[in-house]
């Protein structure tokens, strides 16, 4: 579409067809005949004064060609030519947010994320926290009346899939009703996202509150009370709200109101379209360093350029703390499990989550070595250490390591790091029960003749000038057989190893090696606005890996956790809770899918991305609960009106929610009742008829 001076397009396509993504996966391939044209178009015929890429990312950045410093004959730099590039970026993801800036000389102009508030209750979830404030407040002596809301209390959690039918419940069953309790506070309490972010547009006084509310614990560790909250989102100064809240007026209530103070006033007005016009007009853009607005309040005003950090100083003295105890959480809730004390551990690596966290996970993956960074007298990074065994008090845990394309591009420093910590633990004299590292560096170096660094390699990632696995790229297409497919295409794109030299190096049966022998995998999640069913690069890596190790071992699954750090603690769940609270607190929550419904077209869009998403999971892991999809499939599909709204907004997208629930069947990740499926498959026939412009009456 073009108004007057100013053209709107949407990028083409730029793969192939039946593997979109293939491009960006060899090197030496060439963009589309498409692709390619519509940046000349853009440049020669156009003649456009400025290009001004909007969402987080396109394509042109991640064409082939050199990671930095960009000559003629690499592909982004062929595409962009001397046109100024301008790119409005969310300020939460500086990582390939740098990757723009290097790859395509993009200035970044920084959006809001989401605001965020509690997920709270819903449906039968109010009804059964209800029966549980009944029982918190009966009598222990008054059996008859505990023994009768027991059963009702068991009743509603097995409607809701939150426990089974059998055995039932009595009046002892008291730690049943606690854990149950428990996880209803888990679910009221979990931040979720309120829609999406609108440029041009204020956050409104609700949203505010409800952020400022969340910041306050985050970002200055100081819970203030609600009132205190509502009082500066309405406008007052922070005398005024200590006031109003009846505070004590210390040092630090009175920072973090003063912090709170100005971040409403920052977060109340539109600071972006006013940023953009200014940078077309050739004005300075300031830098801003990304980060997430919970615990960076400082990344406000928006619409100021990103920037990374100092990678000299990563990971932090903070990062290394408290990586170790994430790492010590770990093992527990392994062995907590059932499981034992692991010998190995995969774990995925991301260039986005270290940079939020200022190295968090990647001073986990060391903290299981038994390593620590090491920094000169300037306070740079210079390798890595070992911690002795009697200060570290248990085994040094193996560590197979994937890393992002992100990671490796913009962190070739802690790439090195993490490379000497496996290495200097391959190689240190101490006993094969107490260094699991060195025990299976030398079995494989019995195994193959090889060298020890050859046999230390653990940090694997995609070749030189590649990225991602390729994984989501196949669940999305849904031209694949069976699992083990995916487990081979995150093989092949990942199993190039890199060392103390930083050069990557084709090592398949080393990985392949190192992966049959792994207990765990294992990935941090780091942001609210995103969860593992949000975007598809979660089951794209860790499904992934998980996968590949189920591959390599012969078809033995393994347990797969996430390490939630949105909150203060942290916290290890397994992928199946993980999906199951998700499920719970976005998809199944009308504050979610209505907030997502606002907006429309895009809305839905992001319905179905969820749906695809969890298939994904299922596919790679097998870790999903079947209750899953069903209630999906009664909340989108099997509802007359959601179905007739989510189709009259976007019927593309509508009609792949119905598909991907009967994929997921036809896969056997669920088995529907015959009258569930038959209602599904009358369901998807109707959008499909929609979608291509039949009318249901007509057809009939």
């Amino acid at each position: 579409m073009q108004f007057g001076n100013v053209l709107i397009a949407i990028q083409p396509g730029f793969g192939y067809e039946g593997d979109p993504m293939r491009m960006l996966f060899e090197k030496d391939f060439a963009p589309t005949h498409a692709f390619s044209a519509f940046y000349r178009y853009l440049r020669e015929e156009f003649q456009a004064d400025a290009a001004l890429h909007f969402g987080t990312h396109g394509a042109l950045e991640f064409m082939p060609g050199k990671q930095a410093g960009m000559s003629d004959t690499c592909w982004p730099e062929r595409l962009i030519g001397s046109l100024p590039n301008f790119y409005l970026y969310a300020a939460n993801n500086p990582s390939e947010g740098t990757i723009a800036k290097r790859r395509s000389a993009a200035t970044l102009i920084s959006y809001m994320t989401p605001p965020v508030h509690k997920a709270g209750l819903y449906k039968g979830l109010i009804d059964l926290k209800a029966s549980l404030d009944r029982w918190r407040s009966s009598h222990p002596d008054d059996i008859e009346s505990r023994l009768g809301l027991a059963e009702i209390i068991q009743s509603q959690a097995v409607a809701l899939d939150l426990a089974e039918e059998e055995p039932q419940w009595g009046v002892s069953s008291e730690p049943e009703i606690f854990e149950l309790q428990t996880r209803l506070r888990e679910l009221e309490a979990t931040l979720i996202p309120d829609g999406l972010h609108i440029v041009g547009q204020g956050m409104s006084q609700d949203a505010r509150t409800d952020l400022l509310e969340l910041m306050s614990q985050s970002a200055y560790d100081h819970a203030l009370p609600r009132s205190a909250v509502e009082a500066i989102a309405a406008g007052a100064d922070a005398k005024a709200a200590a006031n109003m809240a009846g505070l004590s007026g210390s040092a630090a209530e009175m920072e973090a109101l003063a912090g709170l103070v100005r971040s409403n006033a920052l977060l109340a007005k539109d600071h972006e379209l006013g940023a953009l016009i200014h940078a077309l007009d050739g004005g300075y853009v300031r830098p801003v360093p990304g980060g997430d607005i919970l615990r960076t309040p400082e990344i406000a005003p928006t619409g100021r350029n990103l920037h990374g950090f100092d990678p000299f100083r990563l990971p932090s003295a903070f990062a290394v703390e408290d990586g170790a105890r994430q790492a010590t959480r770990l093992i527990e809730r392994h062995i907590a499990d059932g499981n034992g004390f692991p010998e190995s551990v995969a774990m995925v690596l991301w260039g986005t989550d270290n940079l939020k966290s200022e190295g968090g996970p990647i001073g986990q993956a060391l903290a299981l070595f038994g390593a620590k960074p090491r920094f000169d007298s300037f306070g740079r990074l210079v390798g890595a250490s070992l911690i002795p065994l009697e200060e570290l008090g248990r085994p040094r845990i193996d560590v197979v390591m994937t890393l992002s394309g992100i990671f490796r591009d913009l962190l070739p420093l802690q790439t090195k790091l993490l490379a000497q910590a496996a290495l200097m633990a391959s190689k240190a004299d101490e006993p094969l029960d107490m260094n699991f590292v060195r025990k299976h560096s030398l079995a494989y170096q019995r195994e193959k003749g090889c060298d020890m660094d050859t046999a230390a390699l653990r940090v694997f990632s995609n070749s030189d000038g590649n990225y991602g696995s390729n994984v989501n790229g196949l669940i999305g297409s849904g031209q694949w057989e069976d699992e083990g497919e995916l487990g081979a295409m995150f093989t092949e794109n990942k199993s190039f190893a890199y060392g103390v030299n930083g050069s990557p190096q084709p090592q398949k049966a080393l990985m392949n090696s190192m992966l049959a022998g792994v207990q765990l995998a294992y990935q941090n999640l780091e942001s609210v606005e995103v969860g593992v069913t949000t975007i598809d690069h979660y089951f794209d890596t860790l499904g992934g890996i998980a996968r590949a190790a189920k591959t390599a071992s012969g078809g033995v699954g393994i347990p797969v956790y996430i390490g939630d750090q949105t909150s203060s603690d942290g916290k290890i769940r397994t992928l199946t809770e993980q999906v199951s609270l998700e499920a719970r607190t976005r998809m199944l929550n009308p504050t979610w899918y209505e907030g997502m419904l606002k907006h429309g077209y895009e809305g839905v869009r992001e319905i179905e991305a969820c749906v695809t998403n969890t298939l994904g999971w299922s596919a790679t892991t097998g870790q999903v609960t079947p209750w899953v999809f069903k209630q999906i499939t009664e909340t989108y599909v099997l509802d007359p009106e959601m179905r007739r709204r989510m189709a009259e907004l976007n019927p593309k997208a509508s009609a792949r929610v119905a598909n991907r629930l009967l994929e997921a069947h036809e896969r056997n990740y669920w088995t529907p009742d015959p009258e569930t499926l038959a209602a599904l498959q009358a369901a998807g026939d109707e959008l499909e008829d929609r979608l291509e412009g039949i009318n249901a009456e007509a057809a009939a």
